[in-house]
């Protein structure tokens, strides 16, 4: 089974780079401010003014889009029961489960606290959720954009045009990627229909009712996107969302594919190919251990099932037959790791070393890989703060690229790493502490705060994916996982634009003997060693009272 996980493992990775490198070329153009053939006569129908805008309209731009966003998906939730497309009736949201709903689908989280084939019309599905998705992955590859040209760019004060941007990425990136996709999901046995959901008889005699709906089209870009809310509410693992092993492979090629892309496309428009790479090693050495470690651990099972008399300790609980544990394991990494949340197995069956794994990942910042935009930006922190560490210890000015990293950088850079862990602590600890948080809890014990803790973690990360055993359709939990949805993702954007726009009015330094060089192995493993650090220092104690103490308790 070893041989079997490394060459899932192999051969996944291999397929993503030779994918990923002709993207990471066309992405690379963009962020330059390439023009594109007939894109002038789009900007005048559309009425949009390609003035680039320094940081503070860039951030203004960016978060008047999402608040539009929000505004409209809640309304659209409210009042569904009295729009069209809805054979099957369903009423209007509650204020609290709608406005839940709104924040996860505008921040690129996804958290869903109902289940889609009970709960939303088609027109909620098509109008609502599909083109928030499309909006907020656009938004988090825009702020990369833009953090991108402050490396290359000097002595100027402006970062590109926020409209510009979301529109060429969205017409040209994200639409042709999610068409292709959802085609192939089609052939596949994927629905995308508009059909009343039909009445059958089983062969058993039992009468059942099949969900029918445009799933294809939303699974795509679901994927593309690095959104990860399922049409049905077992999400990936339903036949009618995936339904082959091929489809699971694809599935997960689609949620790394842009964030491996811009890696390759960062390091082409700072002109230093190296760059890029050194980031996805970072990544890559990250997210093969943690497969690797989960694979273990769902192989290795549990112990006493041998001893009660099963016929393997193999842990398939929560498992689909058809993609088994090894594909499963590397789903629930790859989809951690980025900021999906789409699922094709429980993760609460995991074990808890496997279970710990995902919910450490989100931990982190969501950067080995990362959202689309948001994981290279977020990594990008990391690799200015390692910087910073490294000039410490060399006694030198920190520098990246030639820009010089001083005390305004840094600041941003330790509160957009900082928001995230502030809220996963403190909204836990409100939850835990309080009887309307606690009253959601289904499991005692530390299984019950390890779902309390992954579901803090998912909103404020926005991943989105849930242990469940968490009843959150209540309106102090949608309502406290809304906030840090909408903390978790603007809290840190407007830190990471203001850092652009300081280092853009920067010259870029000449490399010198002395300058440190932020693409060799010895920057890869402090970069690493960074990550982990501040993952460590801030959620160990957290994790000992959950998943660690879980572990040992089998013992």
């Amino acid at each position: 089974m070893a041989a079997q996980g490394f060459l899932l493992i192999a051969s996944f990775l291999v397929v993503l780079f030779i994918l990923a490198r002709p993207l990471g070329k066309m992405l690379a153009g963009m962020i330059a401010n390439e023009p594109l053939r007939g894109e002038a006569v789009l900007w005048r129908t559309l009425g949009i003014s390609t003035d680039e805008m320094s940081w503070q309209r860039y951030a203004l731009a960016i978060l008047l889009l999402n608040l539009c966003g929000l505004v409209a998906l809640f309304a659209l939730l409210m009042l569904q029961g009295v729009l069209p497309f809805n054979p099957q009736g369903f009423p209007g949201l509650s204020w609290h489960l709608a406005l839940n709903t709104a924040v996860s689908f505008v921040t690129n989280t996804n958290w869903q606290s109902y289940g889609g084939e009970t709960t939303l019309s088609y027109l909620s599905q098509m109008a609502g959720l599909t083109v928030q998705n499309f909006l907020s992955a656009a938004s988090g590859i825009a702020v990369l954009f833009a953090l991108a040209r402050a490396f290359f760019r000097q002595r100027v004060t402006t970062l590109g045009n926020a409209w510009v941007d979301l529109v060429r990425i969205t017409l040209w990136v994200l639409l042709p990627l999610s068409l292709l996709v959802a085609l192939f999901f089609i052939q596949q046995g994927t629905l995308q229909n508009l059909l009343p959901y039909q009445h059958i008889t089983t062969l058993e005699g039992i009468s059942q009712q099949l969900p029918m709906g445009p799933v294809a089209s939303q699974e795509a870009i679901k994927m593309i996107g690095t959104n990860g809310g399922g049409f049905f509410n077992a999400n990936s693992s339903h036949p009618f969302e995936n339904p082959t092993a091929l489809t699971n492979f694809v599935q997960m090629l689609a949620i790394f594919l842009i964030p491996a892309a811009l890696c390759f496309a960062f390091g082409e428009v700072v002109n230093d190919k190296r760059q890029g790479r050194a980031i996805l090693w970072a990544m890559g050495i990250i997210f093969v251990i943690c497969v690797a470690v989960v694979m273990w651990a769902e192989t290795k099972g549990n112990p006493h099932l041998m001893a009660l008399g099963a016929d393997s300790n193999l842990n398939l609980e929560g498992k689909e037959s058809r993609f088994g544990i090894l594909a499963s394991s590397l789903y629930a990494v790859v989809t951690t790791a980025a900021s999906c949340g789409a699922v094709n197995a429980m993760h609460d069956s995991f074990t808890a070393p496997g279970g710990m794994v995902p919910m450490w990942l989100m931990q982190i910042g969501e950067v080995v890989f990362g959202g689309v935009g948001s994981g290279l930006y977020g990594m990008l922190l990391f690799v200015l703060l390692a910087v910073f560490i490294a000039g410490l210890m060399i006694g030198r000015t920190p520098e990246y690229l030639g820009k010089k990293i001083d005390v305004p950088e840094m600041k941003m850079t330790a509160l957009a790493i900082l928001v995230t862990p502030t809220l996963v602590l403190l909204g836990t600890a409100l939850a835990m502490m309080t009887d309307a948080g606690r009253s959601g809890m289904l499991n005692p014990g530390t299984h019950g705060f390890s779902e309390v803790l992954y579901a803090v973690s998912s909103a404020a990360n926005n991943n989105g994916s849930a242990f469940a055993g968490l009843s959150a359709n209540t309106p102090f939990w949608n309502c406290l996982l809304a906030f840090c949805m909408l903390l978790g993702r603007f809290a840190v954007i407007v830190p990471v634009l203001a850092i652009a726009g300081s280092l853009v009015n920067k010259k870029i330094q000449p490399t010198t003997p002395g300058t440190l060089a932020t693409h060799d192995a010895l920057f890869i493993g402090l970069l690493i060693g960074t990550v982990l650090l501040v993952g460590a220092l801030t959620f160990i104690p957290a994790l000992a009272i959950g998943p660690v103490a879980e572990h040992l308790s089998l013992f």
